[in-house]
């Protein structure tokens, strides 16, 4: 029983169940009969949306910049180190994030 545990024995058995179930399933499926109510889109019973959903990067890019900044900046302070290089990077943090929020 061991050998079918072995990978390439492992791998038939799957694709002739897989092949097998894809069989079945093509014989209890209905015939098609494509209309063209079928090949519209749905959504809800309303007419879709013709533009674009996504508002764009700059949102996005302006957020995943201030939260890097944050944590690295919570991470370089976290990890320790002298107090005025600390000192040095919390001011030149809180600048560039108050950049980022204003700008």
């Amino acid at each position: 029983m061991e050998f079918l545990l072995f990978p390439p024995i492992a791998f038939l058995i799957y694709l002739v169940l897989a092949w097998m179930l894809s069989t079945i399933g093509q014989a209890m499926a209905g015939k098609p009969s494509p209309t063209s109510v079928k090949s519209t889109a749905y959504a809800s019973g309303e007419v879709p949306m013709t533009g674009s959903g996504a508002p764009g990067y700059r949102p996005f890019i302006r957020t995943a910049l201030f939260f890097a900044v944050l944590h690295l900046g919570v991470l370089v302070l976290a990890s320790g180190g002298a107090f005025p290089s600390s000192a040095i990077y919390l001011v030149g943090l809180v600048l560039v994030l108050l950049a980022l929020i204003l700008g």
